[in-house]
């Protein structure tokens, strides 16, 4: 097997094609890049000789019979799973088709509160009805994290009716926790689990990262190869192991979503980045985590702000999270913006903490790197007073009385946010990243939700969502 991770049949192919230099009579449009606006025709022409279609010798996506389905097998054979399908459409459309293969409307499932939005659209469009978990609060991080293994537990012997176990692990901050014991527990009840694991394609690789949901058993596993694998954006893999799901279910929800013409570049880098995991050696991480461990200690040597990480005795970090948390009066939003002023972007910030995602690969430049850094931070000073004002929003108060289905039938109506306690939210509001809804459309508004959404108002937070919220009004059902 070894000897086969080398291999990468799908670019093999794209390439010996492309190589030929093919008269293009068919679609894309662009024809290998030959019409092209003019002033942008450089800069994108490399990538538009690969950007093929479904040609004799390419395969077929959604019916794949040669070269995509060598890749895919590929991929199974390294995450050790019965089948591995691409996805072009990121790991949203594997959330979507997951979801959509184990549940019915009016189907019961139980969900982790801190899910991407995607699931909750998933669980909206089929017209499931949602048992939320409150994730645990970690209180280091100030983020929410896991579910406790009690917690789950006590939900599905209240509930062993449902359709599926959805979890989301890690989270997106790195945090990760062992599912074994969870996922014996559901399988017991004959439960699938359900896992959005997209920010764990790498995990395949053991100690020193988490371990992978797959190897804890559970039955659907998503991971978005393009967050931490180098493929393109888009490309994520689902993969299936399971006989309590429907893999023909899977098969065609897949010719639901996933669009009908395919991105070659995005396929041909999935089956590029599955051999680059496979060909890291037990060298290649320790030199890694010896630069992480440097990056981390550069950043705790400067003063205002210092790496924050779980305490948690069950949580596992994943080494290619860092997560840099003021000690200073400034927010991580403005810390952010200080490191943007030396060219420096990081994947998100809140109002704690800026979290950096470190390659997994070694920089070259990793001292120049760090000198910018301090140079963002020069004149930072310590003060505990942003902690003392700000208050991190948890997911302890859950209230969701009415199912996706009746929701439909409601009026709706704006009302001035700090109005709305009480109400029933008619749309869901969603800081930008990390995509995890605060506020969920079905959910009851409490003060926690009011007050946290204007603190990050104040701090100028990207919203997906709150049709009115530059109004400071918020949608809800009349009663």
């Amino acid at each position: 097997m070894e000897h086969k991770q080398h291999e990468t049949p799908l670019y093999n192919a794209l390439k010996q094609h492309c190589s030929a230099n093919p008269l293009s009579f068919h679609v894309p449009g662009h024809k290998y890049g030959e019409v092209f606006l003019k002033q942008a025709k450089e800069d994108y022409q490399h990538l538009l000789k690969l950007d093929a279609t479904e040609l004799n010798g390419l395969d077929d996506l959604h019916q794949p019979e040669t070269v995509i389905a060598a890749a895919q097998r590929l991929a199974a054979e390294l995450y050790g799973v019965d089948e591995t399908f691409f996805l072009v459409n990121g790991s949203t459309v594997g959330n979507l088709v997951m979801i959509f293969a184990t549940c019915e409307e009016n189907s019961k499932v139980i969900v982790q509160r801190n899910c991407h939005k995607s699931i909750i659209h998933a669980l909206q469009l089929v017209g499931a009805t949602p048992v939320f978990l409150s994730p645990q609060f970690d209180d280091n991080v100030k983020v929410p994290s896991y579910i406790p293994y009690e917690v789950v537990k006590q939900t599905v012997e209240c509930h062993p009716d449902a359709k599926a176990l959805i979890l989301t692990n890690p989270n997106y901050y790195g945090m990760a926790v062992d599912l074994t014991e969870i996922v014996d527990m559901a399988h017991r009840y004959h439960i699938p689990v359900l896992v959005d694991e997209a920010h764990g394609a790498h995990f395949v690789l053991g100690h020193p990262f988490p371990k992978t949901a797959i190897a804890c058993g559970a039955d659907v596993v998503v991971q978005s190869a393009h967050k931490t694998l180098p493929a393109m954006t888009m490309g994520s893999y689902l993969h299936v192991n399971s006989s309590l799901v429907d893999k023909d279910k899977i098969k065609y929800f897949l010719q639901v979503f996933q669009s009908s013409s395919p991105s070659y570049p995005i396929m041909a880098s999935l089956d590029l980045a599955r051999s680059y995991v496979a060909n890291l050696s037990t060298k290649d991480i320790h030199h890694i985590q010896k630069q992480v461990d440097l990056w981390k200690n550069a950043l705790n040597d400067i003063e205002g702000i210092e790496v924050a990480e779980s305490q948690d005795p069950l949580v596992s970090t994943d080494l290619l999270k860092i997560t840099m948390q003021t000690r200073c009066t400034l927010s991580g939003y403005e810390l952010q913006k200080r490191l943007e002023t030396e060219n420096i972007f990081t994947e998100l910030a809140d109002p704690f903490n800026v979290l950096f995602v470190y390659p997994l690969a070694l920089l070259e430049n990793v001292e120049k790197i760090i000198g910018k850094i301090k140079r963002a931070f020069d004149g930072l000073q310590c003060s505990e007073d942003l902690f003392q004002s700000l208050k991190p929003f948890s997911f302890t108060e859950i209230s969701q009385s009415i199912s996706y289905r009746e929701l439909k039938k409601l009026p709706q109506k704006f009302v001035h946010i700090e109005q709305a306690e009480g109400l029933v939210a008619a749309e869901t509001i969603i800081p930008y990243p990390p995509g995890i809804p605060l506020l969920m459309t079905g959910e009851v508004i409490n003060d926690k939700h009011i007050q946290y959404i204007l603190e990050l108002k104040k701090h100028r937070s990207h919203f997906q969502g709150g049709k009115k919220l530059a109004l400071h009004q918020v949608e809800v059902f009349e009663k």
